[in-house]
């Protein structure tokens, strides 16, 4: 079992940490119940704590969603959306997706070609 505080592994027979002696127990991610390490189920609700629980996402704050923004566009494009935020936020718009499976595109290409309709 990995201690809650200093992240080191432990055996599951152990109740404290053998590394900072912190108490190692499971705590239910239902119902945030403390349970001892050996528990595969929630003293409190009976969830399964066996399984570790996913990861959940962490909603970004306003200059952490600027900052990713920012690693992936020129600082004048940036700058200029920022400036026009209160006109382009929720802003929707019509599109038309066009999706197209073709076979033998090189054929396809050179007949074109043969045609004259490619230059």
């Amino acid at each position: 079992m990995k201690c809650p505080r200093c992240q080191t592994e432990n055996n599951e027979s152990l109740k404290f940490c053998g590394e900072c002696g912190a108490k190692l127990e499971r705590v239910c991610p239902n119902c945030n119940f403390p349970n001892p390490p050996q528990f595969k189920f929630c003293g409190e609700c009976g969830h399964n704590i066996s399984i570790p629980s996913e990861a959940k996402i962490k909603e970004l704050s306003f200059d952490e969603k600027l900052a990713k923004i920012q690693r992936y566009l020129p600082k004048d494009l940036t700058q200029k959306i920022l400036a026009q935020r209160d006109k382009i936020e929720g802003e929707r718009k019509q599109v038309t997706v066009m999706f197209c499976d073709m076979e033998d595109i090189p054929a396809l290409l050179k007949s074109l070609a043969q045609n004259r309709c490619i230059p």
